[in-house]
């Protein structure tokens, strides 16, 4: 029986009879393709990255070392025994056991030393990142975004911390202090290392508050803070990501150098840096209360550096 529906709507319009059979030979029409934002494109290229994989899996098992060392020794980081461990050897042979990294020159065990010295370092890193990120993006967003006599001051203000000496002006701070804790530490350290994420917040502010987005929601009636929090931060703290996550693992560094020079952590805190500086008096004759440290010290920088440069990577368009 011949279709009276089709055969009408040919015979009133041929071009929509043409236009139907077209559709139904195409099938469904495709659904839009999801927009991409910057941080989903950022992710799908840091799961490929091999280095941010490496990197991840290093301080996630940094960061379990420093929250539960318990896991991992049932040693104690301050038991001392100078008559039956004064600098003994390692025993390799004995692995996560109180001998298998030998003894340091008090006859406490290097290996639950280095485990426990994971926290300090990773919570002063930590505490460092976080405060200069607030404190220097605070300066530069208001000095990018206001201009004028706020940038001026600000600016000016900036190059006056940037012109001291990180490591020495921090000396000379930690010096006016008898109880010197992580948390003392964590805030000399920032007190003069906000200035670099203050100058790159303060340039990116500069250049996104050039966008349409951002004059129109002035247009708009828009309040500064809303401005500031909804249009300008998101889009501007991209690149103080990467500048935080590449200096992380230089504030360990410097906790471990500070330590070293006897101006950092009290003795009574488990560092890599007090280990470093203890072992450096017996490296002719016990050169493993110095070195596992050492390695321990290197390999959670170089983690963090390999993560801020896998992060700058998949941020920066540029770089793809």
């Amino acid at each position: 029986m011949p279709d009276v529906t089709k055969t009408a709507v040919e015979n009133a319009d041929p071009m929509a009879a043409t236009a139907a059979d077209a559709a139904a030979a195409t099938g469904p029409a495709p659904q839009a393709e999801k927009a991409r934002s910057l941080w989903g494109d950022a992710w799908r290229d840091l799961r490929r990255n091999p280095y941010f994989v490496v990197s991840g899996i290093l301080i996630l098992l940094l960061l379990l070392i420093a929250v539960f060392p318990g896991l991992f020794t049932s040693a104690s980081p301050t038991y001392a025994d100078l008559r039956n461990h004064y600098l003994g050897k390692p025993e390799y042979g004995k692995v996560f056991s109180a001998e298998w990294l030998g003894y340091d020159g008090q006859g406490r065990s290097v290996f639950a030393r280095v485990i426990y010295g994971t926290r300090a370092s990773i919570t002063v890193g930590i505490s460092v990142t976080v405060l200069v990120t607030v404190l220097g993006g605070l300066v530069g967003m208001i000095a990018g975004y206001f201009g004028g006599w706020v940038d001026t001051i600000l600016s000016r203000l900036t190059d006056i911390f940037f012109a001291v000496p990180f490591l020495l002006g921090t000396l000379v701070v930690l010096n006016s202090f008898t109880d010197r804790t992580v948390w003392v530490v964590s805030g000399a350290l920032a007190f003069l290392g906000w200035t670099q994420i203050a100058r790159v917040m303060r340039g990116s502010v500069i250049t996104i508050k050039q966008a349409d987005y951002v004059h129109a929601a002035q247009a708009l009636g828009a309040s500064t803070t809303r401005i500031l929090m909804k249009h300008i931060l998101p889009n501007a703290v991209a690149p103080v990501i990467v500048v935080a996550t590449i200096a992380l693992g230089g504030y360990i560094s410097a906790e471990a150098t500070l330590s070293y020079l006897g101006l950092g952590l009290p003795t009574s805190v488990v560092s890599w840096g007090q280990d470093i500086s203890g072992g450096a008096a017996q490296i002719r004759t016990a050169q493993h209360i110095m070195l596992y440290p050492s390695i321990m010290l290197s390999i959670t920088v170089l983690a963090f550096i390999m993560l801020g440069d896998a992060v700058r990577n998949a941020l920066d368009p540029k770089l793809r």
